[in-house]
């Protein structure tokens, strides 16, 4: 298979792709971090030397780059799975975050998604078949403090992945709304958080390969996943 995966260099990205290593399998990566992804690509190289594994930096809030990152992955070929993980996150209310504050977010967490997919899709609808996950949040479901433009975002791309799993019925691809309570990755470090509080990037990353082995007459529509005791 194809699999195509965005914020790839640590985190849940790094975890998915370490979860779908298999000779079978070739995998696309990108980051916004040229330094951090070809660190991880090292990594993945080293730890699954069997698997097939291409990168190429992006910054998936600039169009460009999304154009230019998804006419390399169709010279590869066409995507059978695509993650869509690329995001950030900035601490703020509505009242008092930033000037910008939801623009960046929406740029980050739900255009980069938005139009990365249909740049991908006509080869995919063409050939009737693939999946697409998108990486949302608790805050996608449910508004928390400080939340903000955040908490906007990444309710959009729930909806985003609400609209394209119907349209997408007809032309056999799937789509999964993949939406996380907290999970331990570098940007907690410091945070005086307990990690054993935290679920770990690696079960997320379990349920989204579980979710890809189903026939192709099934489709998970939402991952739901909170730590054990509950959101922070």
């Amino acid at each position: 298979m194809l699999i195509v995966i965005t914020g790839a260099s640590r985190g849940i990205g790094k975890a998915i792709a370490e979860k779908f290593a298999s000779p079978e399998n070739t995998l696309l990566l990108c980051s916004r971090s040229e330094t951090n992804l070809y660190r991880a690509l090292q990594d993945l190289q080293e730890a699954f030397p069997q698997t097939r594994w291409k990168a190429r930096p992006a910054d998936l809030s600039v169009p460009n780059d999304i154009k230019e990152f998804a006419e390399w992955v169709l010279e590869q070929g066409i995507p059978d799975i695509i993650v869509n993980n690329a995001g950030q996150f900035i601490p703020g209310s509505v009242h008092n975050e930033p000037d910008g504050a939801l623009e960046a977010m929406l740029q980050q967490n739900l255009l980069s998604a938005y139009h990365l997919t249909r740049y991908l899709l006509p080869a995919m609808m063409a050939r009737k078949s693939g999946m697409i996950f998108n990486i949302c949040s608790i805050a996608s479901m449910q508004a928390y403090h400080n939340g903000g433009a955040y908490g906007i975002s990444k309710h959009a791309l729930l909806g985003f992945s609400r609209n394209l799993r119907e349209e997408m019925k007809p032309f056999g691809i799937r789509v999964t709304a993949v939406i996380p309570g907290a999970a331990y990755t570098d940007s907690w470090e410091g945070a005086g958080i307990d990690r054993n509080r935290l679920m770990e990037a690696s079960d997320i990353a379990t349920m989204v390969f579980a979710a890809s082995t189903l026939t192709d007459r099934a489709c998970v529509e939402d991952i739901v996943l909170r730590p054990q005791l509950g959101d922070l």
